[in-house]
């Protein structure tokens, strides 16, 4: 199949040939797709290139920016990757960024800083930003702006025909692609909005372990009196006693709050004190900072490793769901993980083009763990979902990573409303009526 290289102004490459493992491997290193042809895009027309040459051949079709998603390998088919495509061009006076398939968040961010702007980006810079667009897109800012999928202003996709389309408010395909990760096409390029935020209050509260419950519930209680301005979560983690944490935090349980703030420092500071009062901090680092430090909010993980996770999104947060959380993964429960629960509502609430549902949501549940072997789901997140079954009223399909054994249709549909389901899986009939692009949390085709 390496005669159809020339075709491409990208590398081609199969199984039995060099870079072939490099080029395949992304962020989660748990799974790693396994395609008979990878093709290294530069542009566009590499992209349509090859999913016109899989079309031919009845393959399937996987994109890949960085592999932070991933959670249904492509085996056999063709692999489109997209971390070479990486222009960034910034229009100060509209507010806007263009944005090539394989851009981190980091570069977007830098981009966008130097003309005082900044994009709805997550809390990780190594993320693609295309691929967390199209997952919906739940940032740093998101009680204030809302979700960054519904703040795209057009995009390029390249359909299961072979066809490149551009794509704008209003078209059918345009809502469709938004929200659902990847199941119509492959996008090459967005142009999306850009917000006026030169800089944030924010940081980390770090507490130790006999203060992890009063965190929980303080923060919980605190949440209910913030602005739209103030996004915020809460971690629960054991870090193990290694080299890579830091020395305060080497096998620790503690709580973190972290803290993202719209607003002057002295307004910021007004709203921290509550949190500061549930005790002495192991950590406590809010300050002014330039928006380009954002990421240091969460400091997320820099390096690839292997991770599961499930949600659910939540009516709301009783003490009832903590203690439940809490009984599960405390020291010595059931359920080794990171819990990450983030405070939603606000601008969330706001409808938008995108296929997002449960915007009602006011909190999301995250469990975080070692995916354990194989491509089944863990046990462990089992028993997390069923503990908060009974304030549960959604999952988001952008955060169940790894277990793809546990992919099927219902998982998929329980992340829409009935009615945006059917809507999806009618279109992907229409656009995808092969399914070309299955390796995903996938839209089959309706019959």
């Amino acid at each position: 199949m390496t005669d159809i290289a020339t075709q491409f102004a990208g590398p081609v490459l199969t199984p039995d040939d060099t870079g072939y493992a490099d080029e395949v491997a992304g962020f989660q290193t748990a799974y790693t797709h396994r395609p008979a042809l990878v093709v290294g895009a530069r542009h566009a027309e590499d992209v349509r290139a090859a999913v016109e040459f899989a079309a031919r051949q009845g393959l399937p079709v996987a994109v890949q920016a960085t592999g932070h998603g991933l959670s249904v390998a492509v085996d056999g088919g063709v692999l489109v990757t997209t971390g070479r495509m990486d222009a960034i061009t910034v229009d100060p006076q509209a507010r806007t960024a263009r944005i090539g398939a394989g851009v981190r968040a980091g570069a977007l961010v830098e981009a966008a800083a130097r003309y005082g702007l900044a994009p709805l980006n997550g809390s990780s810079p190594s993320v693609g930003v295309v691929g967390y667009v199209l997952g919906g897109g739940l940032g740093l800012l998101a009680r204030e702006f809302g979700y960054a999928a519904d703040h795209v202003r057009s995009l390029e996709l390249v359909t299961a025909d072979g066809r490149r389309r551009t794509l704008t408010p209003g078209d059918e395909l345009f809502g469709a692609v938004l929200g659902s990760g990847g199941n119509f096409g492959v996008v090459t390029e967005l142009e999306l909005d850009l917000v006026p935020v030169a800089e944030i209050y924010g940081g980390q509260l770090v507490f130790d372990a006999p203060l992890v419950d009063a965190a929980l519930e303080t923060w919980r209680t605190w949440t209910a009196t913030v602005p739209s301005e103030l996004t915020s979560t809460i971690a629960v983690v054991t870090y193990p006693d290694i080299p890579a944490v830091p020395e305060s935090l080497r096998g620790r349980h503690v709580a973190s709050i972290r803290i993202a703030f719209d607003g002057p420092q002295e307004e910021g500071e007004r709203w921290a004190a509550p949190l500061r009062q549930i005790g002495p901090r192991l950590r406590d680092d809010l300050r002014t900072m330039p928006y380009a430090e954002s990421h240091t909010i969460h400091s997320d993980p820099p390096f690839p490793h292997a991770y599961a996770a499930t949600n659910a999104l939540l009516a709301e947060l009783t003490p009832q769901g903590l203690s439940a959380l809490r009984a599960l993964t405390a020291p010595g429960g059931r359920v080794d993980a990171v819990i990450d629960i983030r405070h939603l509502g606000a601008a969330l609430r706001h409808g938008g083009p995108a296929s997002i549902d449960h915007r009602d949501a006011e909190y999301i549940v995250r469990v975080i763990t070692d995916p354990g072997d194989g491509d089944a789901a863990p046990d462990s997140l089992a028993a997390v979902r069923e503990a908060l079954a009974p304030w549960t009223i959604g999952h988001s399909l952008a955060f169940l990573y790894g277990a793809g054994g546990a992919a099927d249709a219902a998982q998929t549909a329980a992340g829409y409303a009935p009615d945006t389901y059917r809507w999806l899986a009618a279109a992907k009939a229409k656009y995808d009526p092969r399914n070309m692009f299955r390796a995903n949390r996938n839209i089959a085709p309706a019959d």
